[in-house]
């Protein structure tokens, strides 16, 4: 199988590479990293001009019309570049709105997500959840004309650039209980709506949001309630998929500064690349790479085509396992190589230490996905008791 880009992948590529080079360097990402607000609008509006932001988007809501596999390319360059601005939280948010919004309340948010001139963030993480989607604790109250939000979500990412949040909150039933839950925007300015945002471990911005009585309207309610935490589970599978394709980024930039390095390192006369045992780490991290990039690409994959939700979701946490384990090892062994250097904050492959052992964490860490991985596993195995009897033979 040709897995090389097109004529159009690479045309984009070199349009991303030229963008990076002259608008968001090392010292350039820095600077917005310590400004105020932590992500940089002018960069924001860049990135949708160069369509990035309307290449996801559905074409009659002014986007292209993309799908995951298109926008790898970019994922690479974002892990590469370490680009703080938050385009997967935006995404994951905006699949969300595409899938359940009505038409009106659809077109307005990803017509201002295409363009440019709006960021969202999906507020679904809650502190006693842990990685347990199922478990939300949030509530919303049907009222004349709306409804009203209680609750607080943890660790929001790219909650503080936000100008809208999807909010996941259940209106019936108990906590735990899919059925229940219902998804409703909600504008990040709304009386009754507080932030404790911060710079997480990777320089991100993120925040704990809580809801105190907000109150939106009727039509802020979207998707249907049978149907919701599907789609919820479809959109933080799209996320996980993207960031598997943004830390390959990453992890091609590790190896590369590392190999520089040792090739500039010199130890008793000579370059320390020229160590047997230390080309043996080498290669061992490249290899772990190029397999962390099938497994992303396998991940996009599957989000974009596979229509059972659990071989979908078995292969997006196979997926995360490997790259997961490959984040780990590979920003480790570069610490490691590059010595009392590599832990400096003036150099770029301590920053790219940092975000890959975040990505690691994101969307859920090797434990969750081997969990879930076993539990699709096994619903695959009782769907199919003819496939099961031939695994147990082999």
């Amino acid at each position: 199988m040709d897995f090389s880009h097109s004529d159009e992948q690479r045309q984009l590529v070199e349009s991303i590479r030229r963008f990076v080079e002259r608008h968001y360097d090392f010292d350039a990402r820095r600077r917005i990293v310590e400004s105020p607000t932590g992500f940089s609008r002018d960069v924001w509006r860049d990135i949708a001009d160069l369509g990035m932001l309307a290449l996801p988007v559905p074409v009659d809501c002014g986007g292209l019309g993309g799908c995951a596999l298109d926008v790898m390319p970019f994922m690479n360059a974002v892990g590469e570049a370490l680009i703080v601005e938050p385009y997967v939280a935006t995404l994951v948010a905006a699949r969300l709105v595409a899938r359940s919004a009505c038409e009106a309340l659809r077109a307005e948010l990803l017509q201002a997500v295409s363009e440019g001139r709006s960021m969202m963030a999906f507020a679904h993480a809650e502190r006693s959840a842990r990685y347990d989607g199922r478990r939300i604790e949030t509530r919303a109250r049907k009222t004349d004309g709306g409804y009203l939000i209680d609750g607080e979500k943890s660790v929001v990412a790219g909650a503080p650039c936000a100008d809208h949040l999807i909010v996941s909150a259940w209106l019936q039933g108990s906590v735990s209980d899919p059925d229940g839950v219902s998804l409703f925007v909600v504008d990040a300015s709304a009386p009754g709506v507080s932030m404790l945002a911060y710079r997480t471990l990777d320089g991100r911005r993120a925040a704990d949001v809580r809801f105190d009585g907000v109150r939106v309207g009727e039509s802020a309610r979207i998707g249907a309630d049978n149907d919701t935490f599907a789609i919820i589970e479809d959109a933080l599978d799209y996320g996980t998929a993207l960031v598997c394709a943004e830390a390959v980024g990453a992890l091609r930039y590790a190896n590369e500064a590392t190999l520089e390095y040792m090739k500039s390192r010199r130890q008793f006369g000579v370059p320390i690349a020229s160590f047997q045992a230390l080309q043996h780490r080498l290669v061992d991290m490249f290899v772990m790479c190029e397999q962390g990039a099938s497994m992303a690409l396998l991940a996009c994959a599957a989000v974009d085509g596979e229509s059972d939700a659990v071989r979908r979701k078995r292969t997006v946490s196979a997926a995360k396992l490997r790259v997961s384990e490959t984040c780990r090892r590979v920003s480790q062994e570069a610490i490691q190589l590059h010595g009392g250097m590599g832990m400096s904050d003036e150099m770029k492959i301590s920053h790219t230490f940092r975000r890959l052992t975040v990505i690691a964490q994101e969307f859920g860490d090797v434990d969750h996905h081997l969990e879930r991985f076993a539990a699709c596993d096994d619903a695959l195995l009782s769907a199919d008791p003819i496939d099961a009897g031939r695994r147990t033979r082999s």
